[in-house]
């Protein structure tokens, strides 16, 4: 009579019973300490000022424009090149912060789009000479059965 156990029994030996939970052990161990520590980075960078505009309302005074060489050196400017004039309205500070341009968006968004045609492009060259290859060497082994008759 056949045992329903879906488990092979030699999963079961305690050696790899032992291995197993040494490795899952391992594994949420680091997980869970990623987890920890990544509390402790941030409970220490909120003791750091945060931007006004993190913690609460503003006002956006001048819209997103490239930076300028004098901006460039702010740590805003940095991430994506531009930047905006924000007024926050608890502590009235005028701040610097990162944001996206439209136009750099559709810039990024046509770029995507000419490399995913320009890689459709190439695959469907590789797929019709691939295929080519493939009924040539059909035909040349059609060809060899026929000769060896």
């Amino acid at each position: 009579m056949e045992s329903d156990c879906r488990i092979p029994m030699a999963c079961l030996r305690p050696r790899v019973l032992a291995l197993h939970a040494l490795f899952w052990g391992l594994v949420s161990l680091r997980v869970f300490g990623a987890a920890l520590l990544s509390e402790e980075k941030t409970a220490v960078t909120r003791t750091v000022t945060m931007p006004c505009w993190q913690v609460e309302e503003f006002v956006v005074a001048t819209d997103c424009t490239i930076c300028s060489a004098f901006q460039a050196t702010l740590p805003a400017c940095l991430q994506t090149g531009y930047v905006e004039r924000i007024n926050c309205t608890k502590s009235n500070k005028d701040e610097y912060k990162s944001c996206r341009s439209a136009m750099m968006e559709e810039h990024l968004f046509w770029k995507f789009e000419g490399a995913m045609l320009g890689l459709t492009i190439i695959f469907a060259l590789l797929v019709v000479a691939r295929q080519r290859s493939l009924d040539r060497q059909a035909s040349e082994k059609v060809r060899r059965q026929i000769e060896s008759i």
